[in-house]
């Protein structure tokens, strides 16, 4: 009788033939840690800025109404404070979404800049991997058919 060829230990030969590097996965999830990295800081200081404008303008506008809410001796002097309030609310509406505005450009501009020099790595970091597979691969070829 003829005896079935055992296929686990024929691909297991075959595998162990083919060397893995894992230093290319390490060094992948370790680019991309230092990327999120980089990306949570810009982030957060992005918050924090914008927390700090919606606390000024909050306070800019209490001060406002404060001096809008005060006892007036003339009828007319309500309606004068009522519109110097609206005025200067809209004043302080246009410089804090400036200061947004300024925010959102350099969240942009940073993440931007963060993303091209994180392409350049992993493209420098992919070219190093496949040289240096193709030189693995090429190096157990020979050492399979020199058998």
């Amino acid at each position: 009788m003829t005896k079935t060829p055992d296929m686990t230990a024929m691909f297991k030969d075959v595998m162990g033939s083919f060397p893995v590097d894992t230093a290319a996965m390490e060094d992948a999830f370790k680019t991309s840690a230092t990327l999120n990295e980089k990306l949570s800081g810009v982030a957060l200081t992005a918050v924090e800025k914008s927390s700090e404008i919606s606390n000024k303008w909050t306070k800019d506008t209490l001060a406002k109404m404060a001096d809008m809410s005060k006892a007036k001796a003339e009828p007319a002097d309500y309606a004068k404070a009522m519109t110097d309030f609206a005025s200067a609310s809209a004043e302080t509406a246009a410089e804090h979404m400036a200061a947004f505005a300024e925010i959102a450009k350099k969240v942009q501009m940073d993440t931007v800049e963060l993303m091209m020099a994180a392409g350049k790595d992993m493209q420098e970091d992919a070219t190093a991997a496949v040289k240096k597979a193709s030189n693995d691969v090429q190096a157990a070829a020979k050492k399979a058919t020199a058998k």
